[in-house]
């Protein structure tokens, strides 16, 4: 058999078992076993290059061997993208965020900032750097691809804190003394990412239909949930509105789910349903109850319906009705928001809302390690919407304003006649 011949077979069968140091001290021992020409040979046989064996023929002759576990030495391989481009870490960046670091013109502005989008964008100003380089540098940068985090709450109202620590007051009291103290809200709708709210649409309502829903659940590869391509607004498509009441005291959830309309006279129709369904076993010594909302939708502050339905209310239950809202641009603080709708959202993420029934079944299975129980049920009755309160019914409701804002705190007392 010929040495060229013999060297490739014998490198077929070691070239597996092989590392880069291995291989080059390898080829620089057959080199050197065969004297003049060897080189040569070995680099055709092999597809090993003459430089390569030269430098393993210099790491025999002097002895220089590099540690054991390592397969070159400490410095070597070919040098980063920045070591020849020093200013490229900044000029990346300044694409990234060309509001502060840049030129406001950009041309990645008003474009997505995708790894191979940065790549073109640095190689069309002269550098060399590929996606995978951006992208290390990226991470090195401390960068990663984030959501938007929604903490700018615009203006704040002085009394923002002070009425903060006077619903935590009392909170606090009332359940002190066993009375019952619930959180309402509508439960605000997951958009999904094709979802247009469109002309006369109302914002806060679930779709219900054959559509997305956002989040993602574990399904077997392949066999994702199909669902209706385009999810635009539409005044015929079905909506859910779930109204939901959390029991602080009991860490308990009531939702009840409109088919109509989302009004103060369903809001008060949910609460009426909370007490008959759960607050009077609950709380048979119950002397007053205390609610905390937000400032807006179907239980804001300046709707003369929501008081006129609580003073309904209280003259059914027999029962002073005390109400604290929540600063304006403050509802996430709601206890409704994070110890109900929230765990309803993560249960049916991913789960297209299909019909009523649908809804229904998964908010009532929502549970928590903590315990949280939740009890839904559905309304098919229809609230007119546009119902306004004369001047006459105004003067009837039993209003008691607090001393401190009492636009945001006050009391219904109830009447024998309304």
């Amino acid at each position: 058999m010929k040495p060229e011949a013999a060297i490739r077979l014998k490198y077929q069968s070691l070239s597996p078992r092989l590392d880069e140091h291995t291989r080059r001290i390898w080829a620089a021992t057959e080199a050197g076993a065969l004297g003049y020409g060897g080189i040569s040979l070995v680099a055709r046989a092999t597809n090993i290059s003459r430089r390569v064996i030269l430098v393993g023929l210099g790491e025999i002759n002097t002895g220089d061997i590099l540690p054991a576990g390592r397969v070159r030495r400490s410095g070597g391989g070919r040098k980063a993208a920045v070591h020849h481009q020093p200013d490229l870490r900044d000029r990346l960046e300044s694409l990234v965020e060309p509001l502060t670091r840049g030129d406001p013109e950009s041309p990645l502005r008003w474009t997505c900032k995708s790894t191979r989008c940065l790549s073109r964008e640095l190689i069309r100003l002269g550098y060399k750097a590929s996606s995978r380089v951006v992208r290390v540098l990226l991470h090195e940068m401390k960068y990663s691809l984030q959501g938007n985090c929604k903490t700018v709450e615009g203006k704040q109202h002085p009394d923002r804190n002070a009425q903060f620590e006077y619903i935590n007051t009392r909170v606090t009291a009332e359940m002190k003394a066993s009375q019952p103290v619930i959180s309402v809200d509508t439960k605000k709708l997951a958009l999904s990412p094709s979802f247009t709210l469109g002309a006369g649409s109302a914002e806060g309502k679930e779709l219900v239909g054959n559509y997305a829903n956002r989040g993602k659940q574990w399904l077997k590869l392949g066999s994702a949930l199909k669902v209706k391509g385009h999810d635009f607004s539409d005044p015929s498509v079905p909506r859910a509105h779930p109204y939901g009441i959390y029991e602080l005291t009991r860490n308990c959830g009531f939702v009840k789910v409109g088919t109509d309309h989302d009004p103060a006279t369903f809001a008060v129709a949910s609460i009426r349903a909370w007490w008959q369904e759960q607050g009077m076993r609950a709380y048979p010594k119950t002397k007053r109850l205390l609610i905390t909302a937000d400032a807006g939708g179907s239980n804001g502050t300046r709707l003369r319906l929501w008081k006129w339905e609580l003073q309904r209310l209280a003259n059914k239950l027999r029962l002073p009705i005390s109400v604290c809202h929540f600063p304006p641009g403050t509802s996430k603080w709601n206890k409704v928001e994070h110890r109900l709708f929230s765990f309803i959202s993560s249960n049916w993420r991913g789960e297209p809302l299909v019909d009523y029934e649908t809804v229904v079944n998964l908010i009532a299975k929502t549970t928590t390690t903590t315990g949280l129980k939740v009890f839904c049920r559905l309304d098919r009755r229809r609230y007119p919407v546009g119902r306004k309160i004369s001047n006459d019914e105004w003067v009837k409701i039993n209003l008691i304003r607090n001393d401190f804002h009492g636009d945001w705190n006050y009391t219904i007392l109830p009447r024998w006649k309304c």
